[in-house]
């Protein structure tokens, strides 16, 4: 039975597993799991507790998660966001501190020792990360939002969750134009192609799952371009690649080619790829 179970969307191993699978798999023992928080700008989730294994995706500052188990400084653990299944390193977790108030709107920013551009910089911070504001301030005509710890953000670089949906994916996917490409990559210091789709429809209020084939699948309808066309936003699938169309004749996506998020004539893209990975396999309109 566990077999036919995708274990990047499923907590399951022998000796434990989730309890909401207690009837699809057999464990020695099954648990409810513990809420828990990353406090980190980017904590990376491996298949297993090794840093010598390639990473599976990532998650951003505040986002919540589920921790099955603990041991020798790694956490297993399930993201709220996307199901994702994997390992990350213990220290990146602490405790759910309450619902969220903005998410960060640009691609990368900082948060400060205090409301001011010149004070020391404490991290930065990848798009999409949850933040809590608890007031602004003005300093010199910038606007900051003011975090519980006492540290500070642009206030511009946030948006209230409530004010995410509604835009355009396409739009929000060119913010990212030249970032690096990065295998497993989901933010806005690296991220790859199915990474960069989850994250653009994320910021427009719609749910994406993390990797490629899972998007081919189901995100969206499937679509005939003879029959129905090609527009704006539609998905362009590969074997074990995607990406936008900004318009009928035009692709935007995080290329493996050129090592970053690039824009391409959508027929040079299709003559390239079919040299390693063959023609497009699947249009979609999410």
């Amino acid at each position: 039975m566990t077999g036919t179970l995708d274990r990047r969307l499923h907590a399951y191993r022998p000796d434990l597993a989730d309890i909401r699978l207690e009837q699809k798999v057999s464990a020695k023992r099954y648990t409810h799991g513990m809420e828990a928080e990353i406090k980190v700008p980017l904590a990376k989730l491996h298949p297993k507790p090794d840093h010598g294994c390639a990473i599976d995706t990532e998650a951003l500052f505040g986002e919540t998660l589920r921790v099955f188990d603990r041991r020798d400084g790694w956490a297993w653990v399930q993201l709220d966001a996307d199901g994702y299944v994997g390992y990350l390193r213990e220290h990146m977790l602490g405790d759910c501190a309450g619902a969220p108030t903005h998410l960060v709107c640009v691609p990368r920013t900082f948060v400060y020792d205090g409301a001011d551009l010149r004070f020391p910089v404490v991290h930065a911070l990848s798009m999409a990360s949850r933040m809590r504001v608890t007031g602004m301030t003005e300093t010199r005509g910038t606007t900051y939002a003011l975090l519980g710890d006492g540290t500070a953000m642009i206030a511009a670089h946030l948006k209230p969750l409530a004010e995410t949906t509604n835009q355009d994916a396409v739009a929000v996917a060119a913010m990212f134009l030249e970032t690096p490409y990065l295998w497993g990559g989901r933010s806005g210091f690296g991220i790859d192609c199915s990474g960069l789709v989850q994250m653009a429809l994320a910021m427009t209020g719609k749910h994406a799952p993390r990797d490629s084939d899972q998007q081919a699948q189901g995100l969206g309808e499937l679509i005939d371009p003879a029959r129905d066309g090609l527009k704006r936003g539609d998905l362009v699938f590969w074997k074990g690649h995607v990406g936008f169309l900004e318009d009928p004749h035009t692709l935007l996506h995080a290329s493996g080619g050129t090592m970053s998020v690039t824009r391409e004539p959508l027929q040079v893209a299709i003559e390239r790829i079919a040299k390693l990975y063959g023609h497009p396999t699947a249009y979609r309109r999410p």
